[in-house]
C-alpha cells in the first residue's frame, strides 16, 4: 500500500473511533498546531457559507481571510 494512503487511512481510523465532540476536539488539537486548527475551522465555515450562496468577497471579509482562500475552498468543493 502507498505510504501516504496508509497514513491517510490510519488518520481516518483514529478519528472515526472518537465518540464525542470533546474527544474530537482534543484529538484535533493534539494533531494540529493552533494555527492549523484555526485554519481548518475557517475552511469548514468557508464551505458552509459557500453552500449557503454567500458571495466570496463577503465570506472573506466575515472570516478575515483572503479572497484566494475562499476561491480555493470553492474549487475544492467542485472537485469530484
Amino acid at each position: 500500500m502507498n505510504t501516504n494512503k496508509q497514513y491517510t487511512l490510519e488518520l481516518m481510523e483514529h478519528l472515526l473511533v472518537l465518540k464525542t465532540p470533546d474527544e474530537m476536539e482534543q484529538a484535533l488539537r493534539a494533531l494540529l498546531t493552533p494555527a492549523e486548527f484555526s485554519e481548518v475551522t475557517k475552511r469548514l465555515q468557508i464551505f458552509k457559507m459557500l453552500g449557503q450562496g454567500i458571495p466570496q468577497r463577503q465570506i472573506a471579509e466575515t472570516l478575515g481571510v483572503g479572497i484566494a482562500t475562499v476561491t480555493r475552498g470553492s474549487r475544492a468543493l467542485k472537485v469530484d
